[in-house]
């Protein structure tokens, strides 16, 4: 299911790190879908699995993958969480299993700039690029940190953070599957991030 829409972005450049930001580790990163993202795979026999170091979550909540974060840097924003900033990679990925065959994504990256989230992935040994993908609703999310002297390591959590298709993801998934149950104004899951954030240095 995933090669055949990722083809649909190949050769497309994602957005760069901004120099101004500070250091990410120790982190991760969470992807909880919906019901109707789930109905959808189910009408397209699909079984996502995680490829470790990732592993699925499971609570009362439902299932989600969680990524840990290899590299990252960022703006954590902590004054106004709509302008929060980042460019991470992320370590293992996941198997995507349908009738059409098998297709294994690693080598995340990704990048989230102005509320809308892009990057790269590698699709059974093929590295793709692609366009945007998600719309991410940062103001109806909710963000915390640790304590600490300023300009000092803090840790920051984004959580809860809707995620809606872009225009972009709508028409290649259109163009690979037909028409979804789901359009660009449905909410398709939610994204949860935590680090610890460094911040440059003057």
């Amino acid at each position: 299911m995933a090669a055949p829409l990722l083809a649909q972005f190949a050769g497309a450049a994602s957005a760069a790190a901004d120099d101004t930001w500070g250091t990410v580790s120790d982190g991760w990163v969470e992807i909880r879908w919906t019901g109707q993202v789930r109905e959808e795979m189910d009408r397209l026999g699909a079984v996502v699995e995680a490829v470790a170091p990732a592993r699925l979550v499971t609570d009362t909540r439902g299932t989600a993958v969680r990524f840990p974060v290899r590299a990252g840097k960022g703006d954590p924003s902590v004054r106004r969480l709509s302008d929060v900033e980042g460019d991470s990679a992320l370590e293992g990925g996941i198997t995507v299993s349908t009738p059409r065959g098998e297709f294994r994504i690693v080598a995340l990256h990704g990048v989230l700039r102005d509320g809308v989230a892009s990057g790269r992935c590698t699709a059974n040994g093929v590295e793709v690029g692609h366009r945007s993908v998600f719309r991410c609703g940062l103001d109806e999310g909710s963000l915390t940190t640790s304590g600490a002297p300023a300009g000092q390591p803090l840790r920051v959590r984004v959580s809860e953070v809707p995620l809606h298709a872009t225009p972009e993801l709508m028409e290649a998934y259109v163009a690979t599957f037909g028409e979804p149950v789901f359009t660009a104004g449905t909410l398709l899951g939610y994204v949860t991030a935590e680090g610890v954030y460094t911040p440059p240095k003057p």
